[in-house]
């Protein structure tokens, strides 16, 4: 095949078109009429798709309807195009070894001049690949498709596109064989005969050539008769193939790529000598597969290769007389160019790689080599540069590098990877002073699912592992698959030895969630082992090592569970553990809460105005456990939320006895917290309450802390609201102690200010701590009286501290003075004894705290 013939010169310029709305059997009819494998679909004078006789296997033929629909549906997009200067050759290598056969041709503006197909590269590329291959069944791949006849005409083309043939054989009763085309699938969408059998509508009879009859003779036949394929025959009259232009074409094809090969090694051996006979050279570069380019002295193009023309999409006009700038990507700046420069006059030439850009935009990365050539006088004539395009090697580089630093099954950093990346974070964490861990990952009974289910099912669930183990760590940690059933996990910036236990929980709940793989539902386990930098080991190798050691010893204790390097750690993290869990089972059953009421008394009166609910556990292993630990960890192991519900409804419940006995209990207020605040349907929930208990408007009201409000101001504005409707007293605890806005004081519907308790008590303190805390205390006291509300002094255990707050608008007291936080029973014997109702036959009577209270 002669490259030097181009694709303009055999194209068809008559190109069949229609519009995006043309009815599919209009379109097809019009192909069957002009005998045209392909019809192109424009829009505003451009191409937009194509629609082929290939496309014509994918249309249901047993719905009438599909025969109908606008052909802009079925039609393939984009349209594959090439540059009417093409080579021959060039456009057969753009077919992809047949996976395409039909290539617009443009002109240098992009618009549509023509069409190319298969049967014109096959008609129009001379003898030489015929002679070559001689007989027809070199060119032969497999047995043609064989239909029996009475397949309906749906299933037929639904069969060949199935098996990707472009014809089939189809014998009758008789054993008279015949056949149907993709060119006969178009004349039946044209005139659509209905989904018949296909025995009445294929062409008989079949054109026959030996397989070992030459192939140049079966391309006359072919031609001749205008056939688009010949059934070839063994010498026993079976049909072994059917033979088409793209079987020719891709023989052909093989030869090309042969010869370009060829081209390539006859390339190698005449550079070598390119040195001593120029006229050599030049034919070798015009076989070349690498661009060259020819300057003279001064940098003007002479002479480029047809490589180039391919690599860069300029065409040898286009280039000659330009400078190589034309190419220039942007990527580098002038002191690159001018150390080229530079090292080129030093020594005669300059070997690099240079990002370039191609005529249609798209960078390109080329391997560039520039001699300086020289005539007898060591005077520059000339400049050679020779180029290769390495854009796909970078790219295949850059996936051998995948394949050594990732694991190929689960995409995870392999071991290579991790031990650079942990010995980059240990270096880190030494200049941040900063802890991190390793956490080493074993799957409990692995094994057993390889053995009984099979290693396709085992690969699955390690793909699964590693998708949910991912889902569960933080942003920058680090997962990575050791080998077989082995993970490991990095944490960087460690916030504490809680956080690490609580990404092992996570790890090991995922874990031991069912897995559904390959239609098989199970479940596993898996054994942690967890080592701490700086403390358990300051090198990469001692900190997976160490974490190994922790897993076995995880494995060995009891499996789906994990352990900490040293044991003094482990203990202490198993006693958090336990308590957390024994806090969740706690939550669960209720068993070892209890409400503890503290009073709130007026400080001029003494008389009991108000009480502070508040939580207490005991537990029959850890004994009474601090509200300071208990409730941080329901905090942030999601508990908050129901043990927050367990308090109002407790409280709830004991204020609605209290007045079903005749009592008149004082208002209660209940912490908050964030979580609770902020959860949907919480003002719905209090409202409920008072309802089910029978509890008056204002019966219970919330404590909140100042955090709580500032960052979302407005939204808190509506929930308060809503509470203070319900008659709920809303009081902010700790004023004073954080980022303290004076703003939403007069914004948000608060009815209480609590004084913190570290205030109260330098109040008798030192002279400066007195000073400090006294003006604090004037102005918070000050600044609520302004603004109506009441203040609570929280924290008064000492008669010198309520006389010193004598000084002040203070309108309660609470503290160890007044009262001491008791649980129910107590608090309804020293508080509401003689609280009663009409119903006690004592109405509006007040009573102060006893002495026992204070």
């Amino acid at each position: 095949m002669s490259q030097e013939l181009s694709i303009e010169r055999i194209m068809q310029t008559a190109l069949l078109t229609c519009d995006p709305a043309t009815p599919l059997h209009e379109a097809a009819s019009r192909m069957a009429e002009r005998r045209c494998s392909s019809i192109v679909v424009m829009q505003q004078g451009a191409p937009v798709g194509i629609w082929t006789e290939c496309d014509a296997l994918a249309i249901d033929f047993s719905d009438l309807a599909a025969m109908r629909r606008p052909i802009a549906e079925v039609m393939s997009s984009p349209v594959s195009g090439v540059h009417r200067t093409t080579p021959v050759g060039e456009a057969l290598m753009s077919m992809d070894g047949g996976s395409r056969r039909h290539l617009l041709v443009v002109d240098d503006n992009g618009e549509p001049l023509g069409m190319v197909t298969q049967t014109d590269l096959a008609v129009n590329q001379g003898i030489e690949p015929y002679l070559r291959l001689r007989e027809v069944s070199s060119v032969l791949k497999r047995r043609p498709l064989v239909l029996p006849g009475h397949l309906l005409l749906a299933e037929a083309a639904a069969a060949m596109r199935a098996h990707g043939d472009a014809a089939v054989v189809e014998p009758n009763e008789a054993g008279e064989l015949g056949i149907i085309t993709e060119r006969d699938m178009v004349r039946f969408i044209a005139r659509y005969p209905g989904n018949t059998r296909v025995a009445a509508l294929a062409s008989r009879p079949l054109i026959t050539v030996d397989q070992e009859d030459t192939l140049i003779h079966a391309r006359d036949r072919l031609i001749d008769l205008r056939l688009r394929h010949l059934a070839v025959v063994d010498p026993d009259g079976q049909v072994v193939g059917l033979l088409g232009f793209r079987d020719m074409l891709a023989g052909a094809e093989r030869l090309y790529v042969e010869d370009l090969r060829q081209a390539l090694e006859q390339r190698d051996q005449a550079l070598a000598l390119s040195r001593q006979n120029l006229q050599m050279a030049e034919r070798v570069i015009d076989a070349s597969l690498e661009g060259i380019i020819i300057t003279n002295p001064s940098g003007v193009i002479e002479y480029v290769n047809p490589a180039f023309c391919q690599v860069t999409g300029y065409s040898v006009e286009e280039a000659v007389g330009r400078t190589p700038a034309l190419l220039s990507s942007g990527r580098h700046d002038a002191s690159f160019y001018r150390q080229m420069w530079q090292e080129l006059d030093a020594h005669g030439y300059w070997r690099g790689e240079i990002w370039n850009r191609r005529k249609g935009g798209a960078l390109y990365l080329e391997r560039l080599t520039i001699t300086a050539v020289t005539d007898d006088d060591g005077k520059v004539t000339h400049f050679a540069a020779l180029f290769t395009d390495i854009t796909l090697i970078r790219e295949n580089e850059e996936r051998v590098r995948r394949l050594a630093y990732y694991d190929p099954l689960t995409r995870l950093p392999n071991r290579r990877l991790l031990e650079d990346r942990l010995e980059l974070a240990i270096r880190h964490a030494h200049r941040q002073q900063q802890g991190l861990a390793v956490i080493f990952i074993d799957l409990d009974h692995f094994k057993q699912v390889n053995d009984t289910l099979g290693h396709a099912v085992g690969d699955e669930l390690l793909v699964q592992v590693a998708r949910r183990l991912q889902e569960r760590l933080r942003e920058d940690d680090t997962l990575a698959r050791l080998g077989g059933d082995e993970f490991l996990a990095l944490l960087p910036e460690l916030g504490g030895l809680e956080e690490v236990g609580m990404v092992a929980r996570r790890l090991i709940d995922v874990i031991t969630q069912p897995f559904e793989v390959l239609g098989n539902t199970f479940r596993i386990g898996c054994s942690l082992g967890i080592s701490l930098y700086p403390e358990d080991g300051t090198t990469a190798d001692a900190l997976v090592r160490n974490a190994d050691t922790a897993m076995y010893r995880a494995k060995h204790e009891g499996r789906n569970t994990y352990r900490l390097f040293r044991t003094e750690m482990n203990e202490r993290d198993s006693r958090q553990l336990a308590l957390e869990t024994a806090l969740r089972d706690t939550v669960e059953s209720g068993e070892g809460l209890a409400v503890h009421y503290q009073p709130l008394v007026n400080r001029d009166s003494g008389e009991v105005e108000g009480a502070e609910a508040l939580l207490r556990w005991h537990h029959p292993l850890f004994g009474d456990v601090s509200p300071g630990v208990f409730i941080p960890m329901a905090e942030r192991s999601g508990l908050i939320i129901p043990l927050g519900r367990w308090v109002m409804e407790a409280v709830a419940d004991q204020l609605g006895q209290w007045r079903r006995a005749g009592l008149r209990p004082p208002r209660v207020a209940i912490n908050l917290s964030a979580s609770q605040f902020w959860q949907r349907g919480l003002v719905e929930e209090v409202r409920e309450l008072f309802q089910r208990h029978e509890l008056p408007p204002g019966q219970i009201g919330f404590e909140l802390t100042e955090s709580l409000l500032l960052d979302r101001q407005q939204a808190a504005i509506e929930v308060l609201g809503a509470l203070r409707e319900l008659g709920c007293r809303i009081a902010i605890d700790d004023f004073g102690t954080g980022y303290s806005s004076l703003s939403y004081l007069q914004d948000l519907p608060l009815t209480t200010l609590k004084v913190d308790r570290s205030f109260i008590q330098r109040l008798t303190g030192g002279e400066s701590e007195r000073r400090g805390s006294a003006a604090i205390v004037a102005a918070v006291t000050g600044l609520a009286q302004e603004l109506g509300l009441r203040v609570v002094a929280e924290g008064v255990e000492t008669e010198e501290q309520l006389q010193a707050l004598a000084r002040y608008p203070v309108t309660l007291v609470q503290g160890y003075l007044t009262g001491r936080p008791v649980d129910a029973a107590t608090f309804q014997r020293r508080y509401l004894g003689c609280r009663s109702d009409s119903r006690s036959g004592a109405a509006g009577s007040r009573c102060r705290p006893s002495a026992e209270s204070i």
